[in-house]
């Protein structure tokens, strides 16, 4: 069962904690108990909060034309990297080495937040988040996710709403 917890302070957070509070932003943290057996970090999220799995997004980091970019999409599909690369004018899109992406973005792997970055990096979020009042992404570590308005994850990381996921 995931235990909720409203606004962290700025001290003992991840990055990504502490940036939604520089900011005032308003969020709700969302602490599991991860299963490193589990297959997919994001199911694991959907099902410990016991939220839809359309509500809960996955940060994956892929390379366009050479530039490691950042896409949000929902747990439950995948990554269109055709899309993804015309969202940002770009040509063609491949995933990013992992070890490159943890090593820009400052996280691990499965804990790799849009907020909060070592090096902030563009973004792309899937147009379906802006049908729901909150979403849930990585609060920067394995087993804690932050529930946020996508208009306000949007506006601090600076990103382009595009259709870039399927199901």
């Amino acid at each position: 069962m995931a235990k909720k917890q409203k606004k962290q302070s700025g001290t003992g957070g991840t990055p990504a904690t502490v940036a939604l509070t520089a900011a005032g932003t308003g969020y709700t943290v969302h602490a599991y108990d991860h299963d490193p057996a589990h297959p997919s970090y994001g199911d694991e999220a959907a099902e410990a909060m016991g939220v839809s799995p359309d509500r809960v997004f996955k940060t994956l980091v892929a390379e366009v034309d050479g530039e490691l970019t950042v896409a949000v999409v929902p747990v439950a599909g995948t990554l269109n990297l055709k899309a993804l690369a015309a969202a940002v004018s770009g040509k063609r899109a491949v995933m990013a080495d992992p070890a490159a992406a943890e090593r820009t973005t400052g996280y691990v792997r499965g804990g790799i937040s849009p907020l909060g970055q070592r090096k902030k990096l563009r973004t792309v979020l899937d147009d379906s988040a802006s049908a729901h009042a909150t979403i849930c992404v990585s609060a920067g570590r394995r087993g804690l996710e932050v529930e946020l308005a996508p208009a306000d994850l949007a506006a601090l990381t600076g990103a382009v709403l595009a259709p870039i996921g399927r199901e």
